[in-house]
C-alpha cells in the first residue's frame, strides 16, 4: 500500500528564499525588533516554546511570495539553540500562526495601513502591532486584535496582550548606547523589561552595594573589637579583671 504525504510535496524552508532582499530605509527597522527578541530572551530564558522572526519571510502558501513583517513572535513552536537556526518561517512545517506581527513605518509607506494590515488579518494573525517613529499624521504606536477577522484598536500604552502574557508599549530610554523612544515588553504591572545593558548594570550595581555591605559590616565589627578592648584596658586601670566579669 503506498502511503501518501501531502507535505512532502511542499518546499521545505531550507528550499525557500530567507527574505524578500528589499533593504530597509530606516535603522529602526531592525534594531527595535532585535530589542524586542533580546527581552524576551531574558524573560523566558527556560521556555522552549516560542520563536521571535525578525526581518524573516513568512511562508503561508507555496505558490506565493512570502510576506516579511518586521518582527514576529510565534508560541508553541519549538525554540532552536543549536546552529539548526529557521532560515523562514514556513507554516506548514510550523503549523502555528505567529501571534503577534510587528511593523516599523520606513520613509516610504510599504503597506503598512492597508495592503500588510489586510494580509495579516485574512492570514488569522492575532495582534498587529504599526510603530511609526517619523511624528506623522499617523499615531505612534497602534495595537491591533483580530476580533471577528477584522482588526480593532487598542487604547493606552502599554497594552496588555493576555494570550502572550506580556503587554507592549513605548517610551524612551537607552539601548545599544542610543538614547531615544524604543519598544518595550511589559509586565502586568506596568512595568518595561529591562534591556540586557540595563540588566547588567543593575547587576553590577547590586554587587557593588553588596561589597559596600560587607565592608561596613566589616568596619563595624572591627569598631566594636576596639571598643570593646578598650573598655577592658580601662577596667583594668580601675583594678578591676574583666576576665573575671565573664
Amino acid at each position: 500500500m503506498l502511503n501518501y504525504n501531502p507535505l512532502a510535496c511542499l518546499p521545505s524552508s531550507e528550499e525557500l528564499p530567507d527574505s524578500d532582499d528589499t533593504p530597509v530605509d530606516n535603522e529602526l527597522q531592525d534594531l527595535i525588533p532585535g530589542l524586542l527578541k533580546a527581552l524576551l530572551a531574558m524573560a523566558w530564558p527556560e521556555r522552549m516554546d516560542w520563536f521571535f522572526g525578525v526581518d524573516m519571510g513568512i511562508y503561508y502558501d507555496p505558490d506565493s511570495p512570502a510576506i516579511v513583517p518586521d518582527g514576529f513572535l510565534s508560541l508553541g513552536v519549538e525554540r532552536f539553540y543549536d546552529q539548526n537556526l529557521r532560515p523562514s518561517y514556513v507554516l506548514w512545517e510550523e503549523k502555528k500562526l505567529p501571534v503577534l506581527v510587528l511593523e516599523v513605518v520606513s520613509q516610504t509607506y510599504r503597506g503598512e495601513y492597508s495592503t500588510k494590515k489586510a494580509e495579516y488579518a485574512k492570514l488569522g494573525i492575532l495582534y498587529y502591532v504599526v510603530y511609526n517613529p517619523l511624528r506623522r499624521r499617523k499615531p505612534r504606536l497602534e495595537v491591533y486584535k483580530l476580533v471577528n477577522n477584522i482588526y480593532e484598536l487598542y487604547d493606552g500604552n502599554p497594552v496588555w496582550l493576555p494570550e502572550i502574557g506580556l503587554g507592549i508599549g513605548i517610551e524612551q530610554g537607552t539601548y545599544l548606547g542610543i538614547p531615544r523612544e524604543w519598544m518595550y515588553w511589559y509586565n502586568q504591572e506596568g512595568q518595561r523589561l529591562l534591556t540586557p545593558e540595563e540588566q547588567a548594570r543593575l547587576a553590577q550595581q547590586q554587587a557593588q552595594q553588596a561589597q559596600q555591605q560587607a565592608q561596613q559590616a566589616q568596619q563595624q565589627a572591627q569598631q566594636a573589637q576596639q571598643q570593646a578592648q578598650l573598655l577592658r584596658e580601662r577596667l583594668r586601670s580601675l583594678g578591676v579583671d574583666p576576665d573575671s566579669l565573664t
